[in-house]
């Protein structure tokens, strides 16, 4: 589907100098002389180079809808996470690389959603928050209540998380698997 240079929002894809790109960061610019522009800073969706484009309000670019198929987290390897569709119980294989960070938050069974372009797997969307077990905690420093304050701590998947000062080692705690992030006790 065709759209106008000042019509891309975040976190919609487009084929761009023969390549899928997802919009990360947009910033809309009028200026006193000239035509209105948009400045766009676009993630590759395969390999996950960053671009910084210039789109004017007149050119047109093309807006790519994904194929999105709810599945279900079964094991991961070096290379590959594999998943299994909820509808067709078929396996399907994603490059570890195109999770990133938020690989480490995958559990057994957990329920994601698949983003594909033309039967090929390109991203995975995890839940918003996972429940996670504190297996490592700092010791809370006498008096730095005073203030909100964050300490480290160690997941059970071995990822480092900022988490207030009353989370002890045992603890469950919800976090964000897009940044990381402590949202609460689980």
């Amino acid at each position: 589907m065709k759209i106008n240079g000042n019509a891309i929002r975040p976190g919609n894809v487009i084929e761009h100098k023969e390549r899928l790109w997802v919009a990360v960061k947009i910033n809309a610019v009028k200026p006193g002389k000239g035509g209105a522009f948009a400045q766009v800073e676009l993630r590759d969706i395969r390999d996950g180079t960053k671009l910084n484009e210039r789109f004017r309000a007149t050119e047109t670019v093309e807006r790519v809808q994904l194929e999105q198929r709810d599945s279900q987290y079964l094991f991961s390897d070096d290379d590959f996470v594999t998943f299994m569709d909820s509808e067709t119980f078929d396996q399907v294989s994603v490059p570890t690389a195109n999770l990133g960070e938020q690989a480490a938050y995958l559990q057994d069974g957990m329920q994601v959603i698949i983003e594909s372009y033309e039967g090929e797997p390109l991203s995975v969307q995890l839940p918003d928050t996972v429940d996670m077990e504190v297996v490592e905690a700092d010791a809370v420093v006498k008096g730095q209540t005073a203030s909100s304050s964050y300490k480290p701590a160690i997941l059970e998947n071995g990822v480092k998380v900022m988490v207030p000062p009353h989370i002890e080692a045992g603890t469950r705690i919800v976090v964000k698997p897009s940044d990381g992030t402590y949202v609460g006790k689980a």
